[in-house]
């Protein structure tokens, strides 16, 4: 059971510098996600990308589009062509990674140029995609065959695209959705490409929750009554990185639509709050009262409220309790559940999911599911509680990674700052916290699985009754 106690959280610090991916590493990713499309019975990968859908692309080369799409063709044996518009020309991947580019303007803004393209068609052909081709379209989700009358050739990525890969193919048939190439969870086959993180990438995921969690950590040392949200806005600091997702803080009603951004809603004694900020390869969010303790809260919903922290605090040290290389994504489910009071919230979503560049790139954890969680995953601790009483907002989102013995010892070896960081916020979530973590479990945010659920005293956080 959880209580409230006096906590201080430590300092874990952060990098000096931002990690970089080396070119090597998206060269290794290139030639694996070919051997993938071979080992499937592709010939091609067809990878669509643009502003909002761009992490496939990005995991492959280190090249997001800006403003506009882009598209990848990569053969099953190992040749690469991108597509890009006007303004992406003067922006493309590294020349080590030895990708042909080619201008194709329907990418490009309405009412800019559209002189100096081949049509798609030509420059499909032109790869070598005809009547005998099998393609993979990857774009950013995978289609439930419970919704869609053929969840293998439902594809999401533009219609003009698919089009003309069914015309030159000359078969619905063989052009296929094959995100899960990338982003797949299944109890029967491997996990996705990216499902899967190398230690270069975790160290520069880590170093993404260190941005995140700063920024929510300073703005929530900031929250007080009679000021505009967009004043708090500014703490949020993204210093240098993408955006997963809008910028999200609202006050009293407004924080119903948890979704929205900063605007004027003004702080008052007493009411909810909730705020959330993502870069790539991170989110962090809290979620609790502008109040200084219970008796801050309008007293017709003192009880719940406090009810309500008290044992979403259960559900989330059981989340991060039951976690471990080897268990299954429903294993961890159901410890939820079991520590979850049905008559107090149910959950808005799955209890977590797997983290990317993207926010959201798949989840293994549902009720009975046989997904094993393995060595290399990143996980968000993204449990967000539906009140079954007054309304409530409490939240404490934040990243893990999951590390058998010899990821562990290579990002100790690789990056000791990281690691150092690592033992320390565990130290932290077991000592004063009072959760026990696997030795699999690697925190990446600097105030791991704090929550003060009065955020107007911020020394009185919620703990396990078990803890130190």
């Amino acid at each position: 059971m959880s209580v409230l106690r006096a906590v201080e959280l430590p300092d874990f610090g952060r990098e000096g510098r931002r990690p970089e991916l080396p070119a090597a590493l998206h060269a290794q990713r290139l030639r694996a996600a070919a051997a993938r499309a071979a080992d499937t019975g592709l010939d091609c990968l067809v990878v669509y990308a643009d502003r909002e859908h761009s992490a496939s692309l990005a995991y492959l080369t280190g090249f997001d589009p800006r403003f506009e799409e882009a598209l990848l063709l990569l053969g099953a044996d190992g040749r690469k062509h991108l597509l890009v518009g006007n303004e992406c020309a003067g922006y493309l991947p590294d020349a080590e990674l030895g990708i042909t580019w080619e201008l194709f303007q329907d990418f490009s803004l309405p009412g800019q140029a559209r002189d100096a393209s081949r049509p798609l068609a030509a420059i499909l052909g032109g790869f070598g995609i005809g009547p005998s081709s099998r393609v993979g379209c990857i774009g950013w989700k995978t289609l439930d065959g419970a919704l869609c009358a053929d969840a293998a050739t439902a594809i999401e990525i533009p219609a003009y695209v698919v089009d003309a890969l069914r015309e030159l193919t000359g078969s619905r048939d063989r052009v296929r959705n094959a995100n899960a190439l990338f982003n797949g969870l299944s109890a029967q086959t491997r996990p996705g490409l990216r499902i899967v993180n190398e230690a270069p990438q975790i160290a520069a995921f880590e170093h993404a929750s260190t941005v995140t969690s700063s920024g929510v950590l300073a703005l929530v040392h900031e929250l007080r009554p009679g000021v505009p949200e967009w004043q708090f806005e500014r703490h949020l600091d993204a210093q240098g990185l993408p955006l997963s997702c809008h910028r999200m803080l609202s006050f009293g009603d407004k924080a119903k639509r948890g979704l929205a951004s900063a605007g004027e809603g003004m702080a008052a004694l007493g009411e909810p709050y909730t705020t959330a900020f993502g870069v790539t390869g991170a989110l962090t969010c809290r979620a609790g009262r502008v109040a200084a303790s219970a008796a801050d809260v309008p007293a017709d919903q003192r009880d719940f409220v406090d009810a309500l922290s008290r044992n979403y605090f259960d559900v989330v040290a059981a989340w991060y309790g039951a976690l471990r290389v080897d268990t299954t994504g429903g294993a961890v489910f159901d410890a939820c559940e079991r520590a979850r009071d049905a008559s107090l919230m149910h959950f808005a979503l799955n209890p977590g999911h797997c983290l990317h560049l993207d926010e959201w790139l798949h989840s293994p954890f549902a009720a009975g599911s046989a997904v094993p969680l393995v060595s290399g995953m990143a996980l968000q601790m993204d449990i967000i509680p539906v009140s079954l009483g007054p309304f409530s907002c409490i939240n404490a989102e934040d990243g893990v990674v999951l590390a058998d013995a010899d990821l562990r010892k290579r990002l100790a070896h690789e990056h000791p700052g990281l690691w150092q960081r690592v033992v320390r916020r565990r130290a932290f979530m077991h000592a004063a916290l009072g959760i026990a973590l696997d030795e699999s479990v690697l925190p990446l945010s600097n105030m791991p699985a704090w929550l003060p659920p009065y955020a107007l005293d911020l020394r009185r956080v919620l703990a396990l009754t078990t803890s130190a």
